[in-house]
């Protein structure tokens, strides 16, 4: 995995970047002066990222995402994931057959579903699994992989299925680790 240089990511035109930011040389970034990434975040091979997002801090995009953020946009707080073939949409045609569907097609003609998608600090989604426009993925919850996530999530919960379900609670040990993290590498760069 080849990343770009922190040169490299500066002239790329994003909205702000953070210290240690790692963006691949694979990745296909569309209107990066929409996007923020956070200090120690790090886009992998082969994702596709677009449209208004903000990734906190040690933000991960595992390879073969796709992070759709469109007008309403994307927010992936502090030590969220995605994990390999994770898809994230903000909006959606309507298909139901009322309307016709896709970009080449103009407004007028279409409906399309369009509202902003939360992944909370903590978030971890699955290898494969699916977020529509308008889900809050509440801080601490845990996706499995290939769920369908259409359904806003109650904090620290585990998620699986299709449509997901909440099926357990989360430990929270992790919270006292960020901590000690933290600490840890207060002044390194990571």
């Amino acid at each position: 995995m080849a990343y770009l240089t922190e040169r490299e990511v500066q002239e790329f035109g994003f909205k702000a970047v953070g210290k240690g930011v790692k963006v691949s040389s694979n990745a296909s970034i569309y209107n990066p002066e929409l996007i923020e990434l956070g200090d120690y975040s790090r886009i992998d091979d082969f994702c596709v990222i677009s449209g208004n997002i903000t990734f906190g801090m040690h933000v991960h995009i595992a390879p073969f995402c796709l992070v759709a953020g469109g007008d309403k946009g994307i927010i992936m707080g502090d030590f969220s994931g995605l994990a390999y073939g994770v898809q994230v949409f903000s909006q959606s045609d309507d298909y139901s057959g009322r309307t016709l569907t896709n970009p080449t097609v103009t407004a007028q003609f279409k409906r399309e579903r369009k509202a902003r998608v939360t992944v909370g600090k903590h978030v971890i989604i699955g290898a494969s699994s699916v977020v529509f426009p308008g889900v809050n993925l509440a801080e601490g919850c845990s996706v499995g992989a290939m769920t369908l996530v259409n359904k806003s999530t109650k904090p620290w919960g585990i998620y699986s299925g299709n449509p997901a379900r909440r099926i357990k609670e989360r430990k929270r040990d992790l919270l006292e680790l960020e901590t000690q993290f933290l600490k840890e590498h207060e002044n390194d760069s990571i």
